[in-house]
């Protein structure tokens, strides 16, 4: 009998030490994984934002499509004006660097060539997974939220603005759910948004609220 209740009690301290310890890392893992999926996030709405800025680079406006965008990124191109040539030292000294250069245009010492060079290249290498660029790291294939829209600010003038953001119900689907309630709760206070996010729609801004 005695044996017995020496193997119960043997097994009632393994049990409550495993919750013990399953107490204390259960935050730690969550945050782990918050961590991990929040960082692949952030890295994939950088790449849209560059997106968007070269998108209004040429178009005078964000984009509110995923499709378009990417077609954008796709088959678009920007043109580069590269200089060949050098600008005499001694014109340099005498003109100065604005008529320098003007005369030496002029006179064909230097010379001017326009090159295309494909956006998507440009910003993110040959490589780079397109595909991707809508799609929220880390869940079953749910896509940015993204608006685009023009206001008018208080000035009276005119801005073009961009949102895109990805909330926590999707991005931390399967985790404990209240850890991600009580996470919620925090980024809210903290940020304004259960989510990440980068740009407003009432503001011209495109800062992310990571930063």
């Amino acid at each position: 009998m005695r044996i017995v209740i020496q193997i119960l009690l043997v097994v009632f301290i393994f049990v409550l030490g495993f919750l013990i310890v399953d107490s204390i890392m259960r935050p730690i893992r969550f945050q782990q994984l918050v961590s991990e999926r929040e960082l692949a996030t952030i890295d994939r709405l950088k790449d849209i934002r560059e997106a968007e800025k070269a998108y209004k680079d040429v178009y005078k406006k964000y984009m509110g499509d995923f499709d378009t965008l990417k077609m954008f990124l796709k088959n678009d191109s920007f043109t580069v004006i590269k200089a060949i040539g050098t600008i005499p030292e001694e014109w340099l000294d005498e003109y100065g660097l604005t008529e320098a250069k003007s005369k030496a245009l002029k006179e064909g010492i230097i010379v001017r060539e326009a090159t295309n060079i494909n956006i998507m290249d440009s910003l993110f290498g040959h490589d780079f997974a397109l595909d991707s660029l809508s799609y929220v790291p880390f869940t079953d294939g749910k896509e940015f939220e993204i608006d685009a829209d023009e206001i008018l600010t208080s000035s009276n003038l005119m801005v073009q603005v961009v949102e895109v953001k990805a909330n926590y119900d999707d991005l931390l689907k399967g985790l404990n759910e209240q850890l991600i309630i009580n996470y919620k709760d925090s980024r809210i206070t903290m940020t304004g948004y259960a989510g990440i996010l980068f740009g407003s729609l009432e503001e011209g801004t495109l800062t992310g609220n990571w930063e």
